[in-house]
């Protein structure tokens, strides 16, 4: 009777001994499990962070060359618009230079009523100057011409076009002469 509870009793013991062993492997494998677990979402969390600096940074790339886009663009639209000042400047000037030089410039219709209240009777007599100049010029042109056509039916065609058109009176040369005559009359 003692040695079949002994045996009893040591087949409890190995019994608890063997669950004791079981329940801490259990645990073990438990622990091990939630480490993984851990583990998986410390990696999850670094990935999903990494992906958000990934993207932050492409946004702030892209921000960065929209940026300079923009401000390329600008500078063009500045530098066109600081050419097309120069350019209209230019013109003006030239216009400015071209009334200067021309005789009574160019009139428009609502400038005209201006030119003609300032005329004064200097100006009138400064147009019965240019009329008496362009009667001359056309005078001393048909003397030239007539004296010429004996001469030019001796030449060539060629050359006699040559030298009408160097004896014909230029622009520039008439304003001179006008220019002279104004100063004479004054």
């Amino acid at each position: 009777m003692l040695r079949t509870e002994e045996r009893q009793r040591l087949a409890r013991e190995r019994r608890e001994e063997r669950e004791k062993q079981h329940a801490a492997k259990e645990t073990q494998i438990l622990e091990k499990e939630r480490k993984a677990k851990l583990q998986y979402e410390k990696q999850l969390e670094e990935r999903q962070r990494k992906l958000k600096e990934m993207k932050q940074k492409e946004e702030q790339r892209r921000a960065a060359v929209e940026e300079k886009r923009k401000q390329k663009i600008e500078e063009e639209k500045e530098r066109y618009e600081a050419v097309l000042h120069r350019t209209l400047e230019r013109n003006q000037r030239l216009e400015t230079r071209q009334k200067r030089w021309s005789w009574g410039g160019s009139i428009t219709p609502d400038s005209e009523g201006k030119t003609a209240s300032k005329r004064s009777p200097s100006t009138a007599n400064l147009k019965q100057a240019e009329a008496a100049v362009s009667k001359r010029l056309s005078s001393s042109a048909a003397l030239l011409n007539t004296s010429d056509r004996t001469r030019r039916s001796q030449l060539s065609p060629l050359d006699s076009s040559v030298i009408s058109r160097l004896l014909a009176p230029t622009q520039a040369s008439l304003a001179r002469s006008k220019s002279a005559a104004t100063l004479s009359a004054d």
